[in-house]
């Protein structure tokens, strides 16, 4: 049923459990598990990330540390990838471009309050989106 899952991360609870379910689904059906973590330079602003020395790098860091705890979580094979942008666009850009079959995010993430359903971020992939979403 799917041969490429697409996870999005930021670290948040949500995200960890849409890890946990991506993971269990690749396993299941043999896919490529692939896991995204976006730096969303539009939270910040480009130019303050321009100017602010390390900033960006620090933000990658946190990237590659969410995205190797995912390959440490996963029995399969996971091909990870950091993106700098808005969110939603890189999510999508990345989902069309390694051709994946389903999409797997949480509901909301380390921007969204406790009292908040689903984030505007995932609501945005599901709205662009051109393929299935999993929101957990």
């Amino acid at each position: 049923m799917y041969d490429t899952i697409l996870v999005a991360t930021d670290g948040s609870d949500a995200a960890n459990r849409a890890v946990d379910h991506a993971t269990d689904l690749a396993s299941s059906f043999d896919a490529d598990l692939h896991a995204i973590y976006v730096v969303d330079t539009t939270r910040y602003g480009q130019t303050v990330l321009n100017e602010a020395s390390g900033i960006l790098e620090e933000l990658e860091e946190r990237g590659e540390g969410v995205l190797d705890d995912v390959a440490a979580r996963s029995d399969v094979g996971v091909t990870a990838e950091i993106r700098s942008g808005r969110p939603d666009e890189e999510i999508n850009a990345y989902a069309a471009a390694v051709g994946a079959d389903l999409v797997v995010l949480g509901n909301r993430g380390l921007g969204a309050g406790a009292d908040v359903e689903i984030g505007s971020i995932a609501e945005r992939v599901v709205r662009s989106g051109d393929r299935p979403v999993i929101t957990a």
